[in-house]
């Protein structure tokens, strides 16, 4: 019996985990024990346990509780309650999602302790040191023992970086072994697809016509502390909405929701608030999510996840970051990066929406990244 302890902290990393955990449950129950920590990193109600209930991924055995702080304190709070926890558990591997302080500070604490770590999504590279998730990403890779990458550019990421493809068990820090195995956010959009549209009452609360809307999300603190860049970005929005007549949702991190007000100019502010295309929310449910992932006629983001989440579900996407860790997606023609520049957002929106023949192949596996990843730590 192989015991993991599951690190999980912001809204993302509770969805990846929702795969793996049902994978456990329904096929591996006698042979893998899961306990999973929650360090608190998203402490709003709407952010967090609406996902654990929606999901049913199993309560967290553990809550840190570390809220909001500056990146070295919250690190620092979640370091010390996670090292507690291993020392306390002696799990058999630490499992680790992608690239937030939650994944850094489980890293920093299990390589401290020498418990192996499992690190899901290695391998994706942004190439931009100044952006923190970059830093994390690269850190959990260089001291985890089994990296799962979802795509094969990760794979040739890790091997640029000194990695060795095959390499032979037992395997540790210092004898990683590295393997593509598709996504679990593709498992995700495979299982909760046909829930999401018998559940999901989201398009007709805001009234949205399958297909003729666009999907906005803009979280990344680089672009709503920085009154220039959250100006361009919702300046262009609101013209769009309002040029092309076309309804625009804006699902709002509870952080965004209050800088609009603080960090936009008035007038604009005042005309996005009047611009009944426009529409601001709170943020939705996963299943809400998928929902209008599935049903928009187009998906502008800065979120690394809803980028691949539009490739799932075969929609065209507006990047508003200057690099992203999917390559791929830009590469087949399907997502453009426009940053936080109006004339690029604008020309990328004309783009596609001409008649575009856009093909999206199965880059991000067959729906069983959590079953493959499973054999994996059954083996090691």
């Amino acid at each position: 019996m192989k015991k993991l302890l599951t690190i999980v902290g912001a809204r993302p990393q509770i969805i990846k985990a929702a795969a793996l955990s049902r994978t456990i449950a329904a096929k591996y129950a006698g042979k893998i024990r899961e306990f999973i920590l929650h360090t608190g990193q998203h402490y709003d109600e709407n952010m967090s346990q609406v996902f654990f209930d929606e999901l049913h991924i199993p309560r967290p055995d553990y809550q840190l509780n570390v809220g909001s702080a500056s990146h070295g304190e919250q690190t620092a709070r979640m370091i010390i309650g996670i090292e507690e926890k291993l020392r306390q558990l002696s799990p058999d591997f630490l499992v680790l999602y992608g690239d937030t302080n939650s994944t850094l500070a489980g890293a920093i604490a299990a390589a401290k302790v020498l418990v192996p770590i499992v690190h899901i999504e290695a391998g994706l590279r942004s190439f931009n040191k100044t952006m923190p998730e970059e830093i994390n990403r690269i850190m959990a890779d260089h001291v985890s023992t089994l990296l799962f990458s979802p795509t094969a550019t990760g794979i040739k990421n890790l091997v640029r970086e000194g990695f060795r493809k095959e390499t032979k068990p037992p395997y540790s820090a210092d004898n990683p072994a590295i393997f593509h195995c598709g996504d679990v956010m593709y498992d995700n959009s495979l299982h909760f697809a046909t829930a999401a549209e018998k559940q999901s009452k989201i398009l007709e609360k805001h009234q949205l016509e399958k297909g003729n809307f666009v999907l906005a999300t803009i979280h990344r603190n680089n672009n709503t502390d920085e009154p220039q860049r959250l100006t361009a970005i919702f300046g262009t929005l609101q013209q769009i909405a309002a040029e092309e007549n076309i309804q625009m949702l804006l699902p709002l991190h509870p952080r965004t929701s209050g800088l609009l007000q603080k960090n936009l100019p008035a007038d604009l502010y005042e005309k996005i608030m009047q611009n009944q295309n426009l529409i601001l929310a709170p943020p939705v449910s996963f299943l809400d999510m998928v929902q209008l992932e599935k049903n928009a006629r187009l998906i502008i983001t800065d979120s690394g996840g809803v980028q691949k989440e539009a490739y799932f579900f075969g929609k065209p996407c507006i990047i508003l970051r200057p690099q992203t860790e999917w390559v791929e997606l830009v590469e087949n023609g399907t997502a453009i990066i426009a940053d936080a520049d109006p004339k690029k957002i604008k020309k990328a929106f004309k783009h596609f929406s001409s008649d575009q023949q856009l093909t999206f192949p199965p880059i991000f596996g067959d729906g069983k990244a959590a079953e493959f990843i499973c054999e994996k730590i059954i083996a090691s």
